[in-house]
């Protein structure tokens, strides 16, 4: 795209400079042609106004005096008595000359100059206006790369974006670029990054809970059924067990049209036991630069060696998510905290800002709700990828900002994982 874009105003440029440039050297080279010209027969009427003086005083007429007049000059001057005065230098034989002639009181008077000095000052014009013609196109060449850098690189950045959600990485990028086109597209990606992580938490949240949900009845209807092969010579055992049987399948049709009402985010996602260590090292080696160049820094305390149930990717979305929230809005350094909470593995992130406003704690959460002039879905959607790996995001304290997440331990999420069955309802 950048090459036509540069290659299509080099066109229009071009094009334009022909237009004018072609005309404007014609209408020059004539103008220095016609400018020669007047200037000769204007010498020619002041040399025979002068002899015609001359004459008249009774002064004589030398050559040297009107070569002194007229450098570059070759003047014939041819009095009444056939007498001949010459001045200048003779031109060499078959040299192109450009000629004024005229005549008054039987004095005839012919002012030569040499051609090639008008085509001297010709040429030098026509150059002038080629270096002026080249230099228009040289800066027309420098804007459109300006414009084409402007036009392209955001283009570029738009589509790695939409390659990220592509991914699954959903968290919007917050950026604009001062067109109000791009910045159209920039926004319709950042609102389509949340409904990608909505449509994804549902489908998960469907087959999560029809996992969970469906397992007892699909258990007691298997025992039924099986109860049913075994007393397959007993009518009245065959016929209570088959009573039985309806009942679950119509429990299950119960529980199918309960999972389809439903449109809660999932609550096992991708998640699973992670040291988190790693992931909060990761960030604050990719971030603590950003926040040197501010003047900030970015500290990791607390215990270490805590394994939480979560997905890398997750939980790496939403400290970036934090971190990215507090450069922005907040202020000094920023304390990323690790501990053990009342069953959960809780990583703390805060700062020295001025925090939450008061009218905003309730809401911070909510889509489209900001401090500045985010876009307001960055704490929404990290709050709900938390919920996907079955933590939280919580805001622990307003001012100056701290907020929490909270993983599921790695032993409550085996416990949970354990199989049950049920006996029969």
């Amino acid at each position: 795209m950048r090459r036509r874009l540069l290659l299509s105003t080099l066109a229009v440029a071009v094009v334009a400079i022909l237009l004018l440039g072609i005309p404007l050297a014609y209408a020059t080279h004539k103008l220095i042609y016609e400018e020669a010209r007047q200037s000769l027969e204007r010498e020619t009427s002041s040399i025979l106004g002068g002899v015609a003086f001359s004459m008249e005083s009774g002064q004589p007429i030398t050559s040297q005096k009107i070569s002194q007049e007229y450098p570059g000059r070759y003047i014939v001057i041819r009095l009444a008595n056939d007498q001949v005065v010459t001045a200048g230098a003779r031109p060499v034989r078959g040299t192109e000359l450009l000629t004024s002639t005229g005549t008054a009181g039987g004095v005839r008077v012919q002012v030569s100059r040499p051609a090639a000095q008008v085509q001297d000052e010709a040429l030098r014009l026509m150059l002038m206006i080629g270096s002026l013609a080249a230099l228009g196109v040289a800066v027309t060449v420098g804007l459109a790369m300006v414009q084409a850098r402007k036009l392209t690189l955001p283009l570029i950045d738009l589509a790695e974006t939409a390659d990220r959600l592509g991914t699954g990485n959903a968290r919007p990028r917050r950026r604009r670029y001062g067109i109000p086109e791009v910045d159209r597209v920039a926004e319709v990606l950042d609102r389509s990054a949340v409904r990608i992580a909505d449509l994804l938490a549902a489908s998960r949240e469907f087959a999560s809970d029809a996992s969970h949900q469906l397992r007892t009845p699909l258990t007691a209807l298997s025992m039924r059924l099986e109860e049913m092969i075994e007393a397959a010579d007993y009518p009245d055992v065959v016929r209570e067990e088959g009573a039985a049987a309806v009942a679950q399948a119509e429990r299950l049709v119960a529980v199918v049209e309960q999972l389809l009402a439903r449109s809660r985010h999932d609550r096992t996602g991708a998640a699973v036991e992670a040291p988190i260590d790693d992931v909060l090292a990761q960030q604050v080696e990719e971030w603590r630069p950003i926040f040197r160049r501010d003047g900030r820094a970015v500290r990791l305390t607390g215990e270490r060696g805590l394994v939480g149930v979560t997905s890398p990717e997750s939980l790496s979305q939403i400290i970036a998510t934090l971190l990215d929230n507090s450069l922005v809005h907040g202020a000094g350094p920023v304390t990323i905290t690790t501990k053990l909470g009342a069953g959960s593995v809780v990583v703390e992130v805060g700062d020295e800002g001025a925090g939450i406003p008061p009218e905003l704690e309730a809401r911070i959460f909510e889509r489209s709700v900001s401090c500045g002039k985010g876009t307001g879905l960055g704490l929404y959607l990290a709050r709900s990828l938390a919920a996907v790996d079955g933590g939280r995001l919580e805001l622990i304290q307003a001012r100056p900002a701290v907020f929490g997440v909270f993983l599921r331990q790695a032993a409550d999420a085996r416990l949970a994982s354990e199989r049950v069955v049920m006996g029969p309802a």
